[in-house]
């Protein structure tokens, strides 16, 4: 993950941070404030019980009169039962709404997420996203369906039981109120400490998931190699450092909660003190004296409640952050304001002077694409060849935005794809990668995915799906337990990497695009399998633009011409046999592939 900005969240007040989520919680404010209401009004009933008590104390007892105790004490019944249901009222009055607001930030991350470009996920680790969109996201909901509420309730019900005390008393009040100030001072003290601590809990949170997430998706690797035993270590060194961090929280913690309880009660001490002198002084009633300690009761739990509330709010103030320097991610690949669109989709791939380098890099850093002209001509295949490190999958990443070019441009039938939607141009140009990566859904469903308009069940979806396994030579899917509903597991571990790559290069094929961009998708294939599906592929080709990285001698031979990389530039394109005769560099590329396809012939003899 990239270093966090924490500098800039903590210049910025809790207040301002918590009100980011605003838009958020505006469709659901009234309902919010409602609930709000809803709270003062219950404590204010809490609060009139003491009332109803000092006028029987004073009244009926102090008269000796038994007769008027009944309609007090149904007076007290139904303050009590007013209060159940109130209590009721105001959780069915917040519930749904957090959950909705809960639901519709997750929704605006997840869209964020899937609209950064990819550049952004390459700096990001997959656990602190994930910790953001369950972890952060949850603690949101429970602040805006308690937390808020209970705060700013609970300090209104403060100020308006302070005033009520003084009706009754304002020395004893004053006694109160004094005793009480520290507590605010250690609370506002309390902020930035635990401010500090909650935020490197949450990030530590998140590596701690990604962690786990690594080793889960790293399993065979790592009973292969004997490193399970390695990975706990790591694990228990992280979940060490949480755990110190989170016991800093909780004496954080109970540090405030010592003077929330200790202060309450020195301040119940020295007014009960100061009510006996006023009470034998004949300056309070026994019943006022009673009503005002049985309010201060009522107010006990508003006071000590600050404690965890301002911690949950504090908590709440850095997953705001955290939610938020993902949606304020600048996201530098977009559609233009005023796209254009192919009105005569042929396939002709142009790389017009391209260049690239990534963001970060320093000025000192060459260009990793140097001034790449290129040209690829309607149903034309051009194949890309080089050492490791040329730049071909860089370049093939290009063509759809993966990355944005630096200079120049890529211009698909005669448009800069800038200007086109990304939707349009990902409809146009299909991709099949050498990793393949798979979903956690049918087969069906993972080839049929750049075909979003034709329903899998249909006659038409089903001969696509055929057509594309087909052409893949992945036969294998008729033998899985479901066939083609059969569900692959997440990545499609469950399937070896050469049925894997079959199923991508099956639903690049299915998509039927004007351009078709295979990075080294036949790697993991034998060499009988390798050439069915070129045999394929060769049908799908003929009339498709094609740019295919080359790792192997015959994938080069499924190409019309060749284009040579050395260092990010062109050096020359031809035909395979022109190149061979003109071009010592080449010569030496495609001996070494030929040196590589033959290791790896070998080794499957030896397997055999």
């Amino acid at each position: 993950m990239p270093e966090q900005t924490t500098s800039v969240a903590a210049g910025r007040g809790t207040v301002r941070t918590l009100a980011r989520i605003l838009p958020f919680v505006r469709p659901f404010l009234g309902r919010t404030i409602v609930s709000l209401f809803v709270y003062i009004a219950l404590v204010l009933v809490s609060l009139s019980v003491p009332v109803v008590l000092q006028w029987i104390i004073d009244g009926p007892l102090a008269a000796g009169d038994p007769a008027q105790v009944w309609p007090a004490a149904v007076v007290v019944l139904a303050l009590g039962v007013a209060e159940g249901l109130l209590i009721m009222l105001r959780r069915w009055l917040v519930l749904t709404p957090s959950t909705h607001i809960e639901a519709s930030m997750r929704n605006a991350l997840y869209a964020k997420l899937q609209d950064l470009p990819v550049a952004f996920h390459d700096r990001w680790q997959s656990g602190q996203l994930l910790s953001r969109s369950m972890g952060d996201l949850g603690l949101i909901r429970r602040w805006l369906a308690f937390g808020v509420i209970l705060l700013v309730g609970n300090v209104v019900i403060i100020v308006v039981g302070f005033g009520i005390l003084f009706t009754w008393s304002w020395q004893l009040a004053l006694v109160f109120i004094v005793a009480s100030i520290p507590m605010w001072v250690v609370g506002f003290r309390f902020e930035h400490r635990y401010s500090v601590v909650s935020r490197r809990a949450q990030d530590q949170q998140g590596d701690l998931a990604t962690t786990v997430e690594e080793s889960v998706h790293g399993i065979r690797v790592l009973k292969a190699f004997g490193r399970g035993t390695h990975s706990l270590e790591n694990f228990l060194h992280q979940a060490e450092e949480l755990r110190g961090t989170e016991l800093e929280k909780a004496r954080s913690i109970a540090g405030l909660w010592l003077w929330l309880l200790l202060i309450p009660d020195v301040a119940f001490a020295l007014s009960l003190l100061g009510g006996v002198v006023l009470a034998a002084g004949g300056q309070l009633t026994v019943g006022g004296l009673i009503a005002f300690f049985a309010a201060a009761a009522v107010l006990r739990w508003p006071i000590e409640s600050i404690g965890w509330l301002l911690s949950m709010t504090f908590e709440t103030r850095t997953a705001v952050e955290r939610i938020f320097e993902v949606l304020d991610e600048p996201d530098l690949i977009r559609d233009p304001e005023h796209p254009q669109t192919i009105a005569e989709p042929r396939g002709r791939l142009v790389f017009d002077r391209v260049h690239f380098r990534y963001q970060d890099s320093p000025d000192s850093v060459p260009d990793l694409l140097d001034d790449i002209v290129l040209e690829v001509e309607p149903g034309e295949t051009m194949a890309l060849v080089g050492l490791t490190g040329s730049g071909k999958t860089t370049l093939t990443a290009l063509t759809t935005r993966l990355y944005d070019v630096t200079g120049g441009a890529v211009r698909l039938d005669g448009v800069d794809i800038r200007e086109l939607t990304r939707e349009e141009l990902r409809a146009r140009i299909a991709m099949a990668f050498e990793e393949a990566t798979l979903f956690s859904a049918s087969v069906r469903e993972n080839v049929l995915l750049g075909r979003p308009e034709l329903d899998p069940g249909s006659p038409e979806g089903e001969a696509v799906l055929d057509e594309a396994l087909e052409i893949a030579q992945a036969d294998f899917v008729a033998a899985l337990p479901h066939g083609a509903d059969t569900t692959i597991g997440e990545e499609g571990l469950s399937l070896s990497g050469g049925q894997r790559q079959r199923i991508a290069l099956a639903r690049a094929v299915a998509a039927r695009p004007s351009v078709l961009v295979l990075d080294d998708p036949l790697s993991a294939l034998d060499v009988d399998t390798e050439a069915r599906v070129e045999a394929g592929l060769r049908r799908v080709l003929a009339s498709t633009t094609a740019l295919i990285v080359a790792h192997r001698p015959s994938t080069v031979q499924l190409a019309d011409r060749v284009a040579l990389l050395e260092h990010g530039r062109i050096t020359d394109v031809g035909r395979h046999s022109e190149l061979l005769a003109r071009n010592e560099h080449y010569r030496y590329v495609i001996s070494s592939l030929e040196e590589g396809r033959d290791t790896e012939t070998a080794d499957e003899g030896v397997t055999a």
